[in-house]
């Protein structure tokens, strides 16, 4: 049966007056009735548009086809087939420009809710499904993964499959990479994560905690002395970026990294946590993606008055336009077409921040109209604390030590078609190659990264 409607089923959430003082997660899920209802939206089109749209391919009117006939446990076998992450996309994945942005209901009105139905899915298959992993024979061939984000952890998983035996080391005392550090709880849960890397450790890949690739051992070493066949390189992209103007070396001024690593790896936002973080009164976040509106909606649960700044609209805004709505409902304010100059301090701790107004001018290399200075416009906003959520590189660590590794002009590793590096052995993929992106992209490289080590190694 067909629900003809232009509309998705709503998605249960916390309310914004209630979320906004606690990190559980905002979104509730939808029930099986609520799931079977937008499922049956599905036009399931023959030429699949919302596959053409996934970084990973899952086979979605295939996934959705079962939820509608109420076989949940069989839609969740069709996407893990594709897709080593399905409870973590289903949240974190920007559909709207992807899988949904294909759809041909949202032609004339609202894509379905693919994300919603993977995330249900997923949670269904937590809560009912089997927790056996079936094990594998070893073909004898050993790879190491570097960085254990997205990337790695897909790598990881489709190689254990193929009977890789596989290592993942990690610099932190925690798995997950960005997943564990960078989204806050209340966009994804941390339970969610370590339930996947205990899926992945049953099936027998190993982790290597608190070891920094580069300064522990390096890349040389894992191959020549540790004895791996294979390297892939998925270290993400953890290198703040700045302003470089006054002021930025104040008390209350931080990168968007250490903030949200305080927060979520830490457990900063506990009262009995042991890890420090500046309980301010007013916070500006400067940046407009999502991990400004992490920044802000984090800020925001600990109490602050919270101001985002952004030099250009809000149509220009990078953040997924439900991050963007939700930091609104919550009562986190836009100072747009606004950029900060300098940082103004007391006593070494920040005091305001002067601004100075933009107006958008021609497009500029990115085609986005690029801001332009509006002369003698400076004015200054009270604060207590500043977030720099202006972006990240790959950190130079690797490039530094290893010799042979080619690097773009952009300070990524340089990949051909297959994620191959300049380096015989040596794979790499996720924001180490891309510069900062998405969860999903980094898994689409995790997988590539897979195929290629394990064609590579057939070959050898």
């Amino acid at each position: 049966m067909i629900n003809t409607s232009n509309v998705k089923n709503k998605m249960p959430e916390q309310e914004p007056d209630v979320r906004n003082k606690n990190f559980k997660e905002v979104a509730l899920g939808y029930s099986e009735e609520q799931a079977v209802s937008e499922a049956q939206r599905c036009l399931n089109c023959k030429n699949t548009p919302c596959v053409s749209g996934c970084p990973v391919r899952i086979r979605i009117p295939e996934f959705i086809k079962s939820v509608a006939e109420r076989d949940f446990e069989k839609a969740y076998q069709i996407i893990k087939g594709d897709s080593d992450l399905p409870a973590v996309c289903g949240r974190v994945c920007p559909q709207e420009t992807q899988c949904e942005g294909k759809c041909v209901r949202g032609i004339k009105g609202e894509s379905v809710g693919i994300g919603r139905l993977e995330r249900f899915v997923a949670d269904y298959h937590a809560k009912n499904g089997s927790r056996e992993v079936s094990t594998v024979e070893k073909n004898g061939k050993k790879v190491a993964i570097i960085g254990s984000g997205p990337a790695s952890l897909t790598c990881a998983g489709r190689l254990a499959v193929l009977g890789y035996d596989v290592t993942v080391y990690e610099a932190l005392h925690v798995e997950g990479g960005v997943l564990m550090s960078g989204i806050p709880e209340f966009r994804l849960p941390k339970a969610i994560v370590r339930q996947e890397i205990e899926n992945l450790k049953k099936s027998g890949v190993n982790f290597v905690t608190d070891c920094v690739i580069g300064k522990t051992i390096s890349v040389t070493e894992l191959k020549d002395e540790y004895g791996y066949d294979a390297i892939f390189i998925g270290t993400g992209a953890g290198l703040p970026r700045f302003m470089n103007i006054a002021g930025e070396d104040l008390n209350g001024v931080y990168s968007a990294n250490e903030f949200l690593t305080r927060i979520n790896l830490m457990g900063a936002y506990k009262e009995d946590s042991f890890t420090p973080v500046y309980r301010a009164k007013k916070t500006i976040v400067v940046g407009g993606g999502n991990v400004a509106m992490d920044s802000a909606r984090c800020a925001k649960r600990l109490g602050a008055d919270v101001t985002i700044v952004y030099r250009r609209t809000e149509k220009e805004l990078p953040a997924r336009r439900e991050e963007v709505l939700h930091a609104k409902e919550e009562g986190i304010n836009f100072a747009l077409l606004t950029n900060p100059v300098a940082i103004n301090g007391e006593n070494g701790w920040v005091k305001s921040v002067t601004c100075i107004k933009m107006e958008l001018g021609e497009p500029d290399a990115s085609g986005r109209a690029k801001p332009v200075v509006i002369k003698d416009s400076e004015f200054d906003i009270e604060a207590d604390c500043v977030i720099m959520a202006l972006g990240t590189s790959p950190n130079p660590l690797i490039k530094n030590t290893t010799e042979n590794l080619k690097y773009t002009d952009r300070g990524v590793i340089e990949v051909d078609e297959n994620g191959a590096t300049s380096v015989e052995g040596i794979y790499a993929g996720g924001d180490a190659v891309t510069g900062a992106a998405t969860v999903i992209l980094a898994m689409g490289a995790g997988k590539l990264g897979a195929k290629s080590i394990d064609e590579y190694l057939k070959n050898k």
